[in-house]
């Protein structure tokens, strides 16, 4: 993977330190050491949201994975498969706040 540097916490490719303290930083008026503190704090903040949704993605894949196999080739019955989605929570009726 290229070599690894620490920044605030995070273990960071080397070429990634160096694109952003180099080329997307400069001009922005965003220095380095403020830049590395508040990404780090990002992450560490939004750590357990991502895991729990990482876990979520795997649950719906082994659903649909166990699914496909008990019921392998095309779909036949469309109805019953958007009843499974909607079962397993991959289709969710759509929120009122969004608006087509």
């Amino acid at each position: 993977m290229g070599e690894m540097i620490e920044r605030n916490g995070l273990r960071v490719a080397a070429v990634l330190r160096k694109f952003v303290d180099e080329e997307a930083l400069p001009g922005t008026g965003v220095d380095s050491v403020a830049f590395w503190n508040g990404f780090s704090q990002l992450v560490h903040d939004l750590a357990p949201k991502n895991c729990a949704l990482l876990a979520e993605r795997d649950r719906l894949q082994t659903e649909l994975d166990q699914w496909h196999r008990k019921n392998p080739g095309p779909v036949r019955d469309l109805k019953a498969y958007r009843a499974f989605l909607e079962g397993i929570g991959y289709i969710v009726p759509a929120s009122s706040a969004v608006q087509a």
